[in-house]
Protein backbone atom coordinates (compact mmCIF):
# COMPACT_ATOMS: atom_id res chain seq x y z
CA UNK A 1 0.00 0.00 0.00
CA UNK A 2 1.45 3.39 -0.98
CA UNK A 3 1.90 6.12 1.59
CA UNK A 4 -0.57 8.37 -0.25
CA UNK A 5 -3.24 5.66 -0.31
CA UNK A 6 -2.81 5.13 3.44
CA UNK A 7 -3.02 8.87 4.03
CA UNK A 8 -6.29 9.00 2.14
CA UNK A 9 -7.71 6.00 4.01
CA UNK A 10 -6.73 7.55 7.34
CA UNK A 11 -8.32 10.88 6.40
CA UNK A 12 -11.59 9.20 5.41
CA UNK A 13 -11.64 7.11 8.58
CA UNK A 14 -11.14 10.21 10.73
CA UNK A 15 -14.17 11.77 9.03
CA UNK A 16 -16.25 8.60 9.49
CA UNK A 17 -16.93 8.23 5.77
CA UNK A 18 -19.24 5.37 4.84
CA UNK A 19 -17.50 2.30 3.43
CA UNK A 20 -19.05 2.79 0.00
CA UNK A 21 -17.81 6.39 -0.09
CA UNK A 22 -14.29 5.27 0.78
CA UNK A 23 -14.34 2.68 -1.97
CA UNK A 24 -15.70 5.16 -4.52
CA UNK A 25 -13.13 7.85 -3.68
CA UNK A 26 -10.23 5.39 -3.88
CA UNK A 27 -11.59 4.08 -7.18
CA UNK A 28 -11.46 7.53 -8.79
CA UNK A 29 -7.96 8.29 -7.55
CA UNK A 30 -6.79 4.97 -9.00
CA UNK A 31 -8.58 5.75 -12.29
CA UNK A 32 -6.84 9.12 -12.42
CA UNK A 33 -3.41 7.54 -11.87
CA UNK A 34 -4.07 4.96 -14.61
CA UNK A 35 -5.21 7.64 -17.05
CA UNK A 36 -2.26 9.98 -16.46
CA UNK A 37 0.41 7.35 -15.72
CA UNK A 38 1.60 9.76 -13.04
CA UNK A 39 1.44 9.77 -9.26
CA UNK A 40 -1.55 11.92 -8.25
CA UNK A 41 0.52 14.23 -6.04
CA UNK A 42 2.61 15.18 -9.09
CA UNK A 43 -0.35 16.39 -11.18
CA UNK A 44 -1.48 19.95 -11.86
CA UNK A 45 -4.89 21.52 -12.51
CA UNK A 46 -4.72 20.94 -16.27
CA UNK A 47 -4.25 17.19 -15.70
CA UNK A 48 -7.36 17.01 -13.53
CA UNK A 49 -9.40 19.03 -16.01
CA UNK A 50 -8.33 16.71 -18.83
CA UNK A 51 -9.31 13.68 -16.76
CA UNK A 52 -12.83 14.99 -16.06
CA UNK A 53 -13.26 15.86 -19.76
CA UNK A 54 -12.10 12.33 -20.61
CA UNK A 55 -14.84 10.90 -18.39
CA UNK A 56 -17.47 13.13 -20.01
CA UNK A 57 -16.41 13.03 -23.67
CA UNK A 58 -14.75 9.68 -24.21
CA UNK A 59 -16.25 7.41 -21.58
CA UNK A 60 -19.64 9.15 -21.78
CA UNK A 61 -20.22 8.88 -18.06
CA UNK A 62 -23.24 10.58 -16.52
CA UNK A 63 -22.71 14.05 -15.02
CA UNK A 64 -23.53 12.70 -11.57
CA UNK A 65 -20.77 10.09 -11.92
CA UNK A 66 -18.28 12.72 -13.07
CA UNK A 67 -19.31 14.95 -10.17
CA UNK A 68 -18.54 12.09 -7.78
CA UNK A 69 -15.11 11.69 -9.38
CA UNK A 70 -14.42 15.40 -8.99
CA UNK A 71 -15.55 15.27 -5.36
CA UNK A 72 -13.07 12.46 -4.72
CA UNK A 73 -10.27 14.53 -6.28
CA UNK A 74 -11.28 17.58 -4.24
CA UNK A 75 -11.02 15.49 -1.09
CA UNK A 76 -7.57 14.20 -2.04
CA UNK A 77 -6.12 17.59 -2.88
CA UNK A 78 -7.88 19.68 -0.24
CA UNK A 79 -8.00 17.35 2.76
CA UNK A 80 -5.07 14.98 2.19
CA UNK A 81 -2.47 16.84 0.11
CA UNK A 82 -3.46 20.26 1.52
CA UNK A 83 -3.25 21.78 -1.96
CA UNK A 84 -6.64 23.38 -2.63
CA UNK A 85 -5.02 25.72 -5.19
CA UNK A 86 -4.72 22.78 -7.63
CA UNK A 87 -8.45 22.12 -7.87
CA UNK A 88 -10.24 25.28 -6.78
CA UNK A 89 -11.09 26.44 -10.34
CA UNK A 90 -12.61 23.17 -11.52
CA UNK A 91 -16.42 23.50 -11.71
CA UNK A 92 -18.59 20.47 -11.00
CA UNK A 93 -20.44 19.03 -14.02
CA UNK A 94 -24.03 20.19 -14.22
CA UNK A 95 -26.36 17.43 -13.00
CA UNK A 96 -29.89 17.34 -14.45
CA UNK A 97 -32.50 17.43 -11.69
CA UNK A 98 -34.93 14.58 -12.31
CA UNK A 99 -37.74 13.40 -10.08
CA UNK A 100 -37.75 9.65 -9.38
CA UNK A 101 -40.43 7.38 -10.78
CA UNK A 102 -42.84 6.37 -8.04
CA UNK A 103 -44.43 2.95 -7.70
CA UNK A 104 -48.11 2.91 -6.85
CA UNK A 105 -49.42 0.82 -3.96
CA UNK A 106 -50.76 -1.69 -6.48
CA UNK A 107 -47.38 -1.96 -8.18
CA UNK A 108 -45.59 -2.46 -4.85
CA UNK A 109 -48.05 -5.23 -3.95
CA UNK A 110 -47.48 -6.92 -7.31
CA UNK A 111 -43.71 -6.80 -6.86
CA UNK A 112 -43.89 -8.31 -3.37
CA UNK A 113 -46.22 -11.04 -4.59
CA UNK A 114 -43.86 -11.82 -7.49
CA UNK A 115 -40.81 -12.50 -5.28
CA UNK A 116 -39.62 -16.03 -5.97
CA UNK A 117 -39.31 -17.14 -2.33
CA UNK A 118 -40.00 -16.09 1.25
CA UNK A 119 -36.53 -14.63 1.85
CA UNK A 120 -36.63 -12.39 -1.24
CA UNK A 121 -40.17 -11.26 -0.44
CA UNK A 122 -39.29 -10.35 3.15
CA UNK A 123 -36.20 -8.40 2.05
CA UNK A 124 -38.31 -6.33 -0.37
CA UNK A 125 -41.15 -6.00 2.15
CA UNK A 126 -38.74 -4.73 4.82
CA UNK A 127 -37.20 -2.23 2.39
CA UNK A 128 -40.62 -0.78 1.58
CA UNK A 129 -42.36 -0.96 4.97
CA UNK A 130 -39.44 0.67 6.82
CA UNK A 131 -38.19 2.93 4.01
CA UNK A 132 -34.64 1.60 4.12
CA UNK A 133 -31.70 2.08 1.81
CA UNK A 134 -30.54 -1.19 0.27
CA UNK A 135 -27.30 -1.20 2.30
CA UNK A 136 -29.33 -0.64 5.46
CA UNK A 137 -31.68 -3.56 4.87
CA UNK A 138 -28.74 -5.83 3.99
CA UNK A 139 -26.97 -4.94 7.24
CA UNK A 140 -29.91 -5.45 9.57
CA UNK A 141 -29.22 -7.77 12.50
CA UNK A 142 -31.69 -10.09 14.19
CA UNK A 143 -31.25 -7.97 17.33
CA UNK A 144 -32.44 -4.88 15.43
CA UNK A 145 -36.04 -6.12 15.53
CA UNK A 146 -37.73 -4.46 18.50
CA UNK A 147 -41.08 -6.23 18.65
CA UNK A 148 -42.07 -4.59 21.96
CA UNK A 149 -41.78 -1.07 20.55
CA UNK A 150 -42.77 -2.18 17.02
CA UNK A 151 -39.65 -0.55 15.61
CA UNK A 152 -36.65 -1.46 13.48
CA UNK A 153 -33.26 -0.18 14.59
CA UNK A 154 -31.08 1.07 11.73
CA UNK A 155 -27.51 1.12 13.00
CA UNK A 156 -24.95 3.43 11.41
CA UNK A 157 -27.00 4.37 8.37
CA UNK A 158 -25.84 6.96 5.85
CA UNK A 159 -23.87 9.68 7.61
CA UNK A 160 -22.96 7.25 10.42
CA UNK A 161 -26.24 7.92 12.23
CA UNK A 162 -28.48 5.48 14.09
CA UNK A 163 -32.26 5.75 13.89
CA UNK A 164 -35.47 3.79 14.31
CA UNK A 165 -38.00 3.12 11.59
CA UNK A 166 -41.38 1.42 11.38
CA UNK A 167 -42.20 -2.21 12.08
CA UNK A 168 -45.81 -2.79 11.01
CA UNK A 169 -47.56 -5.90 12.38
CA UNK A 170 -47.65 -7.54 8.93
CA UNK A 171 -43.89 -7.10 8.58
CA UNK A 172 -43.25 -8.50 12.05
CA UNK A 173 -45.32 -11.58 11.21
CA UNK A 174 -43.47 -12.03 7.90
CA UNK A 175 -40.13 -11.70 9.70
CA UNK A 176 -41.19 -14.36 12.20
CA UNK A 177 -42.16 -16.72 9.38
CA UNK A 178 -38.81 -15.99 7.72
CA UNK A 179 -36.91 -16.66 10.97
CA UNK A 180 -38.67 -20.01 11.46
CA UNK A 181 -37.76 -21.01 7.90
CA UNK A 182 -34.15 -19.75 7.72
CA UNK A 183 -32.97 -19.38 11.36
CA UNK A 184 -30.60 -16.42 10.84
CA UNK A 185 -28.20 -16.00 13.75
CA UNK A 186 -26.55 -12.57 13.69
CA UNK A 187 -27.34 -10.96 10.37
CA UNK A 188 -31.03 -10.90 9.52
CA UNK A 189 -30.35 -11.54 5.83
CA UNK A 190 -27.02 -13.41 5.60
CA UNK A 191 -25.45 -14.81 2.48
CA UNK A 192 -26.42 -18.37 1.72
CA UNK A 193 -23.14 -20.07 2.66
CA UNK A 194 -21.55 -17.54 5.01
CA UNK A 195 -22.66 -15.63 8.08
CA UNK A 196 -22.03 -12.22 6.52
CA UNK A 197 -24.63 -9.73 5.23
CA UNK A 198 -26.15 -10.37 1.84
CA UNK A 199 -24.61 -8.19 -0.85
CA UNK A 200 -26.53 -5.07 -1.93
CA UNK A 201 -26.13 -6.08 -5.57
CA UNK A 202 -27.83 -9.40 -4.85
CA UNK A 203 -30.79 -7.67 -3.22
CA UNK A 204 -31.03 -5.43 -6.27
CA UNK A 205 -31.19 -8.51 -8.50
CA UNK A 206 -34.03 -9.93 -6.38
CA UNK A 207 -35.93 -6.70 -6.91
CA UNK A 208 -35.35 -6.70 -10.68
CA UNK A 209 -36.52 -10.32 -10.95
CA UNK A 210 -39.72 -9.58 -9.02
CA UNK A 211 -40.34 -6.35 -10.94
CA UNK A 212 -40.00 -8.07 -14.29
CA UNK A 213 -42.09 -11.06 -13.23
CA UNK A 214 -44.80 -8.66 -12.02
CA UNK A 215 -44.83 -6.97 -15.42
CA UNK A 216 -43.88 -3.54 -14.08
CA UNK A 217 -42.62 -1.47 -17.00
CA UNK A 218 -41.09 1.36 -14.97
CA UNK A 219 -37.28 1.45 -15.08
CA UNK A 220 -36.77 1.46 -11.33
CA UNK A 221 -34.47 -0.29 -8.87
CA UNK A 222 -34.85 -1.39 -5.29
CA UNK A 223 -34.37 2.20 -4.08
CA UNK A 224 -37.78 2.95 -5.62
CA UNK A 225 -39.32 1.10 -2.65
CA UNK A 226 -37.83 3.75 -0.35
CA UNK A 227 -39.18 6.51 -2.62
CA UNK A 228 -42.60 4.82 -2.54
CA UNK A 229 -42.45 4.61 1.26
CA UNK A 230 -41.91 8.37 1.61
CA UNK A 231 -44.46 9.31 -1.04
CA UNK A 232 -47.17 7.00 0.28
CA UNK A 233 -46.67 8.31 3.81
CA UNK A 234 -47.11 11.87 2.55
CA UNK A 235 -50.26 10.80 0.75
CA UNK A 236 -51.52 9.35 4.01
CA UNK A 237 -51.08 12.72 5.71
CA UNK A 238 -47.90 12.00 7.68
CA UNK A 239 -45.95 15.22 8.32
CA UNK A 240 -42.59 15.95 6.71
CA UNK A 241 -40.63 16.04 9.98
CA UNK A 242 -41.76 12.53 10.87
CA UNK A 243 -40.86 11.24 7.41
CA UNK A 244 -37.48 12.99 7.62
CA UNK A 245 -36.70 11.12 10.82
CA UNK A 246 -37.83 7.77 9.43
CA UNK A 247 -35.74 8.21 6.29
CA UNK A 248 -32.69 9.44 8.19
CA UNK A 249 -32.34 12.65 6.16
CA UNK A 250 -30.01 15.22 7.70
CA UNK A 251 -31.82 18.13 6.03
CA UNK A 252 -35.57 18.66 5.64
CA UNK A 253 -34.98 19.99 2.11
CA UNK A 254 -34.02 16.47 1.03
CA UNK A 255 -37.37 15.17 2.26
CA UNK A 256 -39.29 18.06 0.71
CA UNK A 257 -38.74 16.79 -2.83
CA UNK A 258 -41.42 14.17 -2.15
CA UNK A 259 -43.93 17.01 -1.98
CA UNK A 260 -43.68 17.16 -5.78
CA UNK A 261 -44.44 13.44 -6.08
CA UNK A 262 -47.26 12.87 -3.61
CA UNK A 263 -50.94 13.12 -4.41
CA UNK A 264 -52.45 14.16 -1.07
CA UNK A 265 -55.63 12.45 0.00
CA UNK A 266 -55.11 9.25 -1.99
CA UNK A 267 -54.72 7.25 1.23
CA UNK A 268 -57.29 7.25 3.97
CA UNK A 269 -56.43 4.65 6.59
CA UNK A 270 -56.79 4.44 10.32
CA UNK A 271 -53.11 3.58 10.83
CA UNK A 272 -51.35 6.10 8.60
CA UNK A 273 -47.87 4.61 9.03
CA UNK A 274 -48.86 1.00 8.30
CA UNK A 275 -48.27 0.96 4.55
CA UNK A 276 -48.48 -2.82 4.29
CA UNK A 277 -52.09 -2.60 5.51
CA UNK A 278 -52.90 -0.26 2.62
CA UNK A 279 -51.60 -2.71 0.01
CA UNK A 280 -54.51 -5.01 0.64
CA UNK A 281 -56.99 -2.18 1.11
Amino acid sequence: MTALRQQMLDAMELRAFAQRTREAYLHWVIELARHTHTAPDQLVTADLEAFILHLLRERHLAPATCAQALQALRFLWCSVLKRPDIIVDLPSPSIPQRLPLILSRTEVARILDAACNLRNRVVLMTTYAAGLRVAEVCHLRVADIDSERMALRVEQGKGARDRYSLLPPQLLEALRQYWRAYHPRIWLFPQRHADIPVDSGQAQKWFYAARDKAGIGKRVGIHSLRHAFATHLLEAGVDLRTIQGLLGHRHITTTMRYLHLAQPGTLSVASRTNLLETLSG
